[in-house]
């Protein structure tokens, strides 16, 4: 062969292969295209996109990201659809990329993004089975390619699920398999999976704190507070502390109610978590609870939600109660029933509102000495059952007093002076029966000529005491 000859046919040769290389360039731009497009195509056409995406894996030779890519586009799609056995069915082929296709770490966290959101999408029970399916599906997957990790948040998150359905014996089940694979083999917690127990422990508060389990919700919250090889998510520990806080009003230690409602408060708002008004709603009425002059919102945290129309109401409240304005209180609880709707304030307002109107009995009762139970009944707007039984505690606990004529519905008023009076002609007379005792003993009469003078002197004192009295 001549030279000219093996020239021409090497760049033949190379010729060819440079070509097939251009092919696959072209190939992969024109992939790339069809997913963009289909990008563009989602936000007019949602079942137009789901068809273009879920076209693009049949056009890869082998499994890849575009691939990978459009599964996922197209499986949310199907969810926002509420196709749920499609995306189903797209989610397990998806699963076959995770081997192979793409690495390990874009593939879990992939993987954590999707189940984030359809989580967000479980508002009926057909899309809380589509999301059941996609966990079982997760699971298997990810344990047989020993990856620990996502394992254990997919469990995490279905165990959430459960809680979210109230199915407390499912969740104590998932819960104990959670706790078993963050221990070490002596059974104590392992510190390298510190974040995922401190996770574990906030899902098992809230289900004591639900079920009203107060004796193992304390154990817990205890010994979740002190986890320290965890850097947890502020969510985790604003769930944690709410429940705390919850626990404590039930115990009716307000101060620490408070405490744990602030720090929630500030965990949630730190995460932006939405939970973060409910929980200074709370906040606010512990504090009222606590019988504290305090502004809640004088903290650098609370204090940009002051004027915030979504707790307007409890505002409102706080200051008529820090105010003693009994009326301002009542009108606003009448005009927003809504507040009531959360079970939590509903259960602990009427301590606030017992505590409102007993500061209101004092205060209008204060310049009298007698007075009608149905006038103080109408001057707060209450019924007179609930006078007598405020007045009938203010006397037991001596902050009144006087007594309550039941038949006239009267309450009397004893005035100091007669009080003191009554209590000195008392001491006189406990004085002259101590006298009568040792003069007469044995009623024998005068026992020795000379009278004890210690006994005249007592008894002079009693009587000075007695004239002083009667001369006020």
């Amino acid at each position: 062969m001549s030279d000219d000859d093996f020239m021409q046919a090497s760049d033949e040769e190379y010729d060819f292969e440079y070509e097939d290389e251009e092919d696959d360039d072209t190939g992969d731009v024109d992939i790339e295209n069809k997913y963009y497009n289909a990008k563009q195509t989602k936000a007019t056409d949602s079942e137009e996109a789901v068809g273009q995406f879920l076209a693009i894996p049949a056009l890869e030779q082998e499994k890849g990201e575009w691939g990978f890519k459009s599964l996922k586009q197209a499986i949310k799609l199907e969810f926002k659809l509420q196709h749920f056995q499609q995306a189903i069915e797209h989610y397990k082929e998806l699963l076959t990329y995770v081997k192979s296709a793409v690495t390990r770490n874009y593939s879990e966290k992939s993987i954590d993004n999707m189940l984030n959101f359809i989580e967000k999408g479980s508002d009926s029970p057909a899309a809380v089975e589509c999301i059941e399916q996609f966990y079982s599906l997760t699971l298997q997957c990810f344990q047989s390619t020993n990856n620990e990790r996502l394992w254990l948040k997919t469990n995490i998150k279905l165990a959430k699920l459960l809680l979210d359905r109230k199915d407390y014996q499912a969740v104590s089940r998932k819960l104990k398999e959670l706790h078993r694979a963050c221990q070490k083999e002596d059974g104590s917690d392992d510190p390298s999976k510190g974040t995922y127990s401190l996770e574990i422990y906030a899902l098992e508060i809230q289900m004591y704190s639900e079920t009203r389990n107060n004796n193992q919700l304390k154990v817990l919250y205890q010994r979740a507070l002190k986890v320290r090889s965890a850097v947890p998510h502020p969510k985790i520990q604003g769930i944690i502390r709410e429940c705390g806080g919850k626990m404590h009003m039930s115990e009716e230690n307000w101060k620490n109610a408070q405490s744990d409602f602030f720090e929630s408060f500030r965990n949630y708002d730190e995460a932006g978590d939405l939970r973060r008004i409910q929980v200074l709603k709370y906040l606010l009425l512990a504090t009222m609870l606590m019988k504290s002059d305090i502004n809640p919102f004088d903290s650098q945290e609370t204090k940009p939600y002051r004027s915030d129309p979504r707790i307007a109401a409890m505002t409102d409240l706080v200051d008529a109660y820090q105010r003693d304005d009994i009326y301002k209180y009542e009108d606003v609880l009448h005009t927003n029933k809504d507040l009531l709707a959360d079970p939590f304030i509903a259960e602990n307002i009427d301590e606030v509102t017992r505590n409102m109107r007993t500061k209101a009995v004092l205060k209008l009762i204060a310049p009298y000495t007698r007075m009608r139970l149905s006038w103080v009944a109408k001057s707060l707007r209450i019924g007179e059952t609930e006078v007598q039984d405020i007045l009938s505690y203010l006397i037991v606990d001596g902050r009144v007093q006087g007594r309550i004529d039941e038949h006239n519905s009267t309450l009397e008023i004893e005035s100091l002076a007669d009080a003191r009076r009554v209590k000195t002609i008392q001491g006189l007379a406990d004085s002259v029966g101590e006298l009568f005792a040792s003069v007469f003993k044995d009623a024998d009469g005068f026992r020795h000529a000379v009278v004890d003078t210690s006994f005249a002197e007592l008894g002079g004192e009693r009587v000075r005491q007695y004239g002083d009295a009667l001369s006020m």
